[in-house]
């Protein structure tokens, strides 16, 4: 009986060893991170608009009467003296009222050469006894009534000769024709516009710029255009007008820019752009890696007490080149997980390494 037991003592003295040994503690393994303390700092973002220069009086340019397109001397591009005749309609019916209105003034200047002849002979008469005051009064009369419809056969007839001179479309002041709606042989009406003028004179950038970048008033300093063609190319200006209302079409308000000593390269209808700063906001960039997702929102892991990493929802300011900018969600002091944060999950205690000591990479 001994002899058999002896093993079973072996055995146990061999389990109890092993016992021993698995009481020991193994070190848990802390997942290390790349972290970040963050700052805020005024963030203002570079904006890069583009557009186009504009004449600073535009018009449009239409027959003051309906008729038929007869001729047309320009094209878009052209440059026009004042005065100068751009087209032409059809005179023929307007001729006509001015032969209709030179034959009543005929007319009427034999009816007051007759009646003035009348009134001279009752004049005479009158004192010789010859004729009654009925008489003479009567002869005043239609000589008076000859009169004032020879004046109004006149007005007529000044009226129809206006009207065929409004036949010639001339232009209103020197600038460039910039756009043609009519060509020869329609037939227009009063007022449609025909040609559309560019003035020669001041210019004008203008651009259509976001609402949200126009939250501060414009600087006074003034803004550098550049031709976008030639950036060498360029011109000084001011924000001289900001449209009122946002265009429904597309979401964007109109900013004129008066330009000074525009260069002769800056032609009407070049494209042109302008570079500026929107207004700062104290703002948090951090590196792309440091942004994760919660659900559907953007979030980042922040280090707490204890080492412990939580989850935040943060609200994202603009996207640029290796970095994001953060807007809300965290504050200054707080430190970020900005590499290594694959495997993470809330309240996990991390092991932190400062991302200068990971050499500046996450």
């Amino acid at each position: 009986m001994t002899v058999t037991r002896a093993p079973m003592v072996v055995c146990l003295g061999l389990l109890s060893l092993l016992a021993g040994c698995g009481e020991e503690k193994v070190p848990e393994e802390l997942p290390r991170v790349v972290v970040q303390q963050v700052q805020p700092t005024d963030f203002a973002a570079r904006v890069t608009l583009t557009g186009d220069v504009q004449a600073r009086v535009q018009t449009d340019l239409s027959f003051r009467v309906g008729g038929k397109i007869v001729s047309r001397s320009v094209d878009v591009g052209d440059h026009v003296k004042a005065n100068q005749v751009l087209a032409r309609l059809d005179p023929k019916d307007l001729q006509n009222n001015v032969d209709s209105a030179k034959a009543a003034v005929f007319a009427e200047q034999a009816r007051v050469t007759q009646t003035s002849a009348a009134f001279v002979r009752q004049q005479k008469l009158l004192p010789k006894g010859y004729t009654s005051q009925s008489e003479y009064d009567a002869a005043q009369a239609a000589l008076r009534s000859s009169q004032s419809a020879l004046k109004a056969a006149q007005a007529q007839l000044a009226n129809a000769n206006e009207q065929l001179s409004y036949t010639a479309l001339v232009s209103e002041a020197d600038g460039v024709i910039t756009a043609r709606q009519a060509e020869v042989g329609q037939v227009v009406q009063a007022t449609m516009p025909i040609f559309s003028l560019a003035v020669d004179g001041d210019r004008d950038a203008v651009f259509n710029v976001y609402e949200a970048l126009l939250v501060s008033p414009p600087s006074n300093e003034g803004v550098v255009v550049s031709l976008l063609d030639d950036a060498s190319v360029t011109a000084h200006g001011y924000v001289r007008e900001i449209t009122p209302t946002v265009s429904a079409q597309s979401g964007t308000v109109q900013v004129k820019v008066a330009l000074r000593n525009v260069p002769p390269g800056m032609q009407l209808g070049s494209a042109v752009t302008v570079t500026s700063n929107a207004q700062s906001r104290p703002s948090i960039e951090l590196p792309w890696a440091a942004l994760t997702k919660a659900l559907h929102e953007p979030a980042v892991w922040v280090v707490g007490e204890g080492d412990k990493v939580e989850l935040r929802k943060v609200q994202v300011a603009r996207y640029l080149t290796g970095k994001v900018v953060i807007a809300q969600g965290i504050k200054g002091g707080e430190t970020v997980v900005v590499g290594g944060a694959q495997l993470l999950h809330p309240g996990m205690k991390v092991e932190k390494v400062a991302a200068q000591s990971a050499g500046g990479k996450p």
